[in-house]
């Protein structure tokens, strides 16, 4: 194809990460997939022909290894997935220092060191960065701390790339997904289903939780994937600095209106 890119995937062994390569390699694009497990990252190479080089983003040494991997391979950069990421759950109070480092490391410093290592190549290039947040960095919920201004902080980092280097024409946009459906999402509404008794395990759990949702169901990540492609396309040019949320509508939604019009009901059979 003519707009034959070069992309790094991080997070790219499954979900999100997993479905934004297979879909840019899919539309003609060669695809770098990172993350610290080696056997999913080869699986995806596999299945995609795209190349997986495990590191850790939150080591400065091993993001340039990273970048230097995909120039090696394919000459040039265009465009960066900032997609990996991790969460612990936890109050201001309850965190530990460890807890908030680990998510910190993860979820800001590694994309922090990733686009300081690639920006030569992405100015080159002209190129385009999409980073994965969360509807949690709109919107909180309960012992979500570290996550929350993680991906927050995450936000602006990328609307700073916009804006600092946007005139050189280089682009950053962030996706704010909400509950979608993967392995990480999972283990979530596995514990979740265990705390409250749910005996539809998982599928009962992602039931509950997007109950109030104006689609009413989680999402896929396909369904993310193709946003960020978009994104990163030239369908997108004037697209710079923003934040499009894959949610389902949730985070459109005013919750003091939910009463109105939904019946909330306690769990475990309480009257």
């Amino acid at each position: 194809m003519t707009d034959r890119r070069v992309l790094i995937v991080t997070g790219g062994g499954t979900g999100i990460g997993a479905s934004t390569a297979r879909l840019l390699r899919e539309t003609g694009h060669d695809v770098v997939v990172s993350g610290r497990r080696p056997e999913p990252l080869h699986r995806i190479a596999e299945e995609t022909g795209a190349l997986a080089h495990p590191s850790d983003i939150g080591d400065a040494d091993s993001v340039r290894s990273l970048v230097d991997a995909a120039v090696d391979a394919y000459g040039r950069l265009d465009g960066l997935v900032l997609n990996a990421g991790t969460g612990r759950s936890g109050a201001v109070g309850d965190l530990s220092d460890e807890d908030w480092e680990a998510v910190m490391r993860t979820n800001l410093t590694g994309p922090f060191l990733l686009l300081r290592a690639a920006l030569p190549h992405l100015l080159e290039s002209r190129g385009s960065v999409v980073a994965v947040a969360s509807v949690s960095a709109l919107r909180n919920g309960l012992a979500n701390a570290a996550y929350a201004t993680s991906k927050a902080a995450l936000l602006q980092l990328c609307r700073s790339v916009a804006v600092d280097y946007g005139r050189h024409g280089l682009r950053a946009n962030t996706v704010c997904p909400g509950w979608v459906r993967t392995e990480m999402a999972d283990r979530r509404m596995a514990r979740f289903a265990d705390e409250a008794g749910l005996g539809g395990g998982v599928d009962e759990a992602y039931e509950e939780a997007t109950r109030l949702s104006p689609e009413g169901r989680p999402g896929e990540p396909r369904e993310v994937a193709e946003a960020i492609c978009w994104l990163l396309s030239p369908a997108a040019s004037y697209v710079n600095g923003s934040v499009l949320t894959v949610d389902g509508g949730v985070s459109a939604l005013d919750p003091g209106t939910v009463g109105f019009d939904f019946r909330v009901e306690r769990r475990g059979g309480h009257e």
